[in-house]
């Protein structure tokens, strides 16, 4: 860490070594955290875990998405805590803590990009990155109050990064405004490959708002308003062939497999203490059948022909990114486990699908955060931000 305080508990206590970025460039004047489970140059690479960490050793060269960014002239201040090998939601680390939520400090800061979420939240970076396999960007982003992008799947290089579930995981980055989103898109996702037009069909999937409670639709209302205020109002469409249950199996089985693939075989040779949760879910991913696994993958495929054809090239889906504001530090392992469930049926249209979310800090409830999302059609992320850029105007 390169920085001299850290009250936050954002940043992993490494031996400061400084790395170097260009004086000049499109990001020049910003700091940034980086995730651990990117590769920094002088840093070792520990995924939230001991073990992983005592694995690791030194790392010699940067993923080749930080050295983008400190070739754009931004400056490095340290790695960021991670929920455990990115495979929970709450930004809870057995191992380590947690990071402290810096628009609710009495509540969760989400994760698994927890301590990116934390510092940027807290003002000790300018932005941070992170990844985003079920909504390891997007949750914190809400739970924070931060813009938060998971990309399109396969936009930024993960080289020089620690796998969770290939199919799905995404490089995926938090600011808190518009305008630094804009200045680190231009540099991570080059030109949008499906641009929007100035006037997009602005899409209300009624199953995803069904997932709200009364008070959390009724705090997000005048956010809704204010989008469709400045894109042109909404319509309501409701997902034919891949409904939210059906979609939350399908990504739960895909992903716990691939979590698996990625890890087990090092969970089993040394051991590793995994913490609540996470020792569950690597074990359940272990037995996921091969038959299962294939009908999921079917689902994937309508999901992804589905959500092209609803989206063609200027549709963007609006709906709420969480189903409720962060869940108190008190909260127990079964209360936060069916909330993670709860969430991940309203994240996993981005993941199965491959495109692009944005989660936008537009609302509040009892004090605390509560963010808004676009998708758009795969390969239309800087487009997204433009959205978002006049949303927020």
């Amino acid at each position: 860490m390169l920085l001299e305080k850290d009250p936050a508990h954002a940043f992993i206590p490494y031996p400061a070594v400084p790395v170097a970025h260009a004086p000049t460039g499109p990001l020049a004047g910003l700091s940034f955290g980086v995730k651990d489970l990117f590769d920094v140059a002088g840093y070792p690479t520990g995924g939230g875990n001991p073990h992983v960490l005592a694995l690791s050793g030194i790392k010699a060269t940067n993923a080749p998405a930080v050295q983008m960014l400190l070739d754009a002239g931004a400056r490095f201040v340290g790695k960021t805590y991670t929920d455990e090998l990115a495979f929970s939601m709450s930004g809870i680390n057995a191992h380590f803590g947690v990071p402290r939520n810096g628009a609710a400090p009495e509540r969760t800061p989400g994760g698994s990009s927890s301590g990116s979420a934390a510092a940027v939240s807290n003002r000790l970076a300018d932005f941070a990155i992170g990844t985003d396999t079920g909504g390891s960007i997007r949750c914190p982003a809400s739970h924070c109050g931060l813009f938060g992008l998971r990309p399109s799947h396969g936009r930024i290089t993960l080289e020089g990064s620690l796998d969770l579930a290939p199919s799905f995981d995404t490089l995926g980055f938090f600011s808190r405004d518009v305008a630094t989103l804009e200045r680190v898109g231009a540099v991570l996702l080059g030109e949008d490959t499906a641009a929007l037009p100035d006037t997009v069909r602005l899409l209300y999937p009624e199953d995803g708002w069904s997932l709200l409670d009364g008070p959390v639709r009724q705090a997000l209302q005048p956010a809704l308003e204010r989008a469709e205020a400045a894109l042109g109002g909404a319509s309501l469409v409701r997902m034919a062939n891949a409904g939210i249950d059906r979609n939350f199996s399908a990504f739960r089985h895909i992903q716990g497999r691939e979590a698996w693939e990625s890890d087990g075989e090092m969970i089993e040779r040394h051991g590793l203490v995994l913490g609540p949760g996470v020792r569950e879910r690597f074990a359940w991913g272990r037995s996921v059948s091969n038959e299962k696994l294939e009908e999921s993958w079917q689902v994937l495929r309508e999901v992804q022909a589905e959500i092209a054809e609803l989206l063609g090239e200027d549709g963007v889906l609006v709906l709420p990114t969480m189903p409720d504001i962060a869940p108190l530090l008190t909260t127990g392992e079964a209360a936060l486990d069916e909330y993670r469930n709860t969430s991940i049926r309203l994240l996993s249209l981005a993941g199965l699908s491959g495109c692009p979310q944005l989660s936008m800090p537009l609302a509040t409830r009892l004090g605390a955060p509560l963010g808004l999302s676009l998708i758009g059609p795969a390969g239309s992320d800087r487009s997204l931000i433009a959205l978002a850029a006049r949303i927020t105007a």
